[in-house]
């Protein structure tokens, strides 16, 4: 097992209390005697937690690692500082720990910036901690650790949590208490519990125009720090830039779904062909603008319904279960996609449209509206709808089970997976729901595209089922599914390289 960080050097900074709080106030006057709770007192209220003490505890801790004396630690103090105290860790670990606590963009932490650091990361440490501890005793057991990632959805067996908990266990007892947990975590980035839920975020960065996925957790920090706000608008500007480098595939596959036959056998070279004829280059991206200004309002109102449906379902849990995740977000997806279904109406006609048959949108709009009424708007809404169950659990439970397959074989040191783990794991799961729910999504379209004509019988889902399995049979049914694969990877690529970049612009720290 790894040795504590905090045998001695860690142990020896933090008061008994476990806090770090008093460091960051530190003044050089002298503090009350005995504990008497003056300025410099911290929490406990022991005189060995008087700020001066903490201050000169903490610099004693800095100056060891300093090795070159210059005041400020780079990576190669902390790779060398942390070696003579008999801890090793990687490159890639110092780094992280250098950018998380590098608040003037320098490359190394002074002092307050070291400070600061700890201070965070503390707090970081004790939500999870109580997160674990189930029992509210102030010890996590291996049955503790089993349940609480059972419920993120991660599967491990009670001896590998007994690996977990040895590795932490100073004193022997098979049980982990604030103090161990803290000292064994406090100068190391990641390890396998805390970083778990957030290393496997997916569904921000996934984006291949259907937007029916379940919705990403948001920890106590980023909500409260406003990172969830900034996640989302890079979410929505990857989508945008990837639905409209994908838009010609995403078009030839309404027109293969709406006009492809066994008498129109369209393929996709023919199919672009057909379009740059009748409307030259410009006519494959049909549609986007629509397809792009539906991602703002359609993620904002499924992030506020799944908030509240997480209140409404009353879990005290901070992170949803499995069966919660997928009710909720279904929920919240649901009721997106009834709040925005007149623009995927008007993305389908938009697509579907002629050279010259409409100026723009609004006046696509405004035919629909007076030639065939309010209620074409929400043509193939129930097929929609139940197309959000498939997809959403499918992707879901793919995820999960990719997830939990990796963390089993290959999570020895680590939770991260790495990029192409991630790519790979939400292309597959993203591909899979979109199997299952193709033919709704297909006969969704073909209602969509139906204008409504005075005096013709009314299309239903079922009416359409039947029609398609009879003429074409079940192949029918996954018309235009070759172009809809073909900008998944595309599609997924542009989606994640976009988003990390937007990420960096607004500042959010990577994970």
């Amino acid at each position: 097992a790894r040795r504590s960080l905090a045998s001695p050097v860690v142990s020896g900074v933090l008061c008994p209390c476990g806090s770090l709080r008093a460091a960051a106030a530190a003044s050089p006057g002298p503090g009350a005697e005995g504990g008497g709770g003056g300025g410099n007192a911290a929490p406990c209220g022991r005189s060995l937690c008087e700020a001066s003490e903490q201050d000169r505890r903490l610099r004693a801790l800095f100056q060891k690692l300093d090795v070159n004396r210059d005041g400020a630690l780079c990576i190669h103090d902390l790779a060398e500082g942390l070696g003579r105290l008999g801890l090793h860790r990687t490159e890639l670990d110092l780094l992280k720990i250098v950018k998380a606590g590098d608040k003037d963009l320098d490359g190394q932490l002074d002092f307050e910036e070291f400070v600061h650091y700890l201070q965070d990361h503390e707090k970081k440490l004790r939500l999870v901690f109580k997160s674990l501890d189930k029992k509210n005793d102030g010890r996590i057991d291996a049955q503790e650790i089993v349940q609480s990632l059972r419920d993120l959805g991660v599967k491990i067996s009670e001896q590998q949590a007994e690996k977990i908990l040895k590795s932490m266990d100073k004193n022997g007892t098979m049980t982990i208490d604030w103090n161990e947990w803290r000292d064994y975590h406090l100068l190391h980035p990641v390890e396998n519990i805390p970083e778990i839920i957030l290393y496997w975020k997916h569904s921000t960065i996934f984006d291949v125009g259907e937007n029916l996925t379940v919705p990403d957790e948001f920890t106590v920090e980023e909500r409260q720090t406003g990172m969830w706000w900034r996640h989302l608008v890079a979410g929505g500007g990857a989508g945008a830039v990837s639905r409209t480098c994908t838009a010609p595939l995403d078009r030839l596959k309404v027109l293969m779904q709406v006009h492809a036959s066994r008498s129109n056998n369209m393929c996709i070279i023919g199919g672009f062909t057909q379009m740059i004829r009748e409307g030259g280059t410009r006519s494959l991206w049909r549609g986007n603008g629509i397809n792009v200004l539906k991602i703002a309002p359609e993620s904002a109102i499924k992030f506020m319904a799944y908030e509240q449906i997480k209140r409404f379902i009353g879990t005290d849990q901070e992170m949803l279960r499995i069966h919660e995740r997928l009710l909720a977000g279904s929920l919240a997806g649901a009721i997106a996609q009834s709040s925005i279904y007149p623009m995927e109406v008007l993305k389908t006609r938009m697509a579907l449209r002629k050279t010259g048959q409409y100026s723009g949108m609004l006046d696509c709009a405004k035919n629909i509206l007076l030639k065939e009424g309010m209620a074409a708007f929400y043509k193939g809404y129930i097929p929609n709808m139940l197309g959000i169950i498939p997809y959403a659990g499918i992707d879901l439970a793919v995820y999960e089970t990719l997830k939990n397959a990796w963390l089993q074989r290959y999570a020895i040191n680590s939770a991260d997976p790495g990029v192409f783990v991630l790519l790979a794991c939400g292309t597959i799961s993203s591909t899979c729901g979109q199997l299952a729910s193709y033919p709704l999504a297909l006969v969704r379209t073909r209602m969509q595209a139906q204008a409504s004509v005075e005096g013709a019988p009314e299309v239903t889902m079922r009416g359409l089922f039947k029609h398609i399995l009879k003429t074409e049979g079940a192949f029918g049914l996954y018309r235009g599914l070759a172009p809809n694969f073909m900008k998944v990877i595309p599609a997924v690529s542009i989606s994640y390289v976009v988003y990390e970049n937007l990420k960096m612009t607004l500042g959010v720290q990577s994970r």
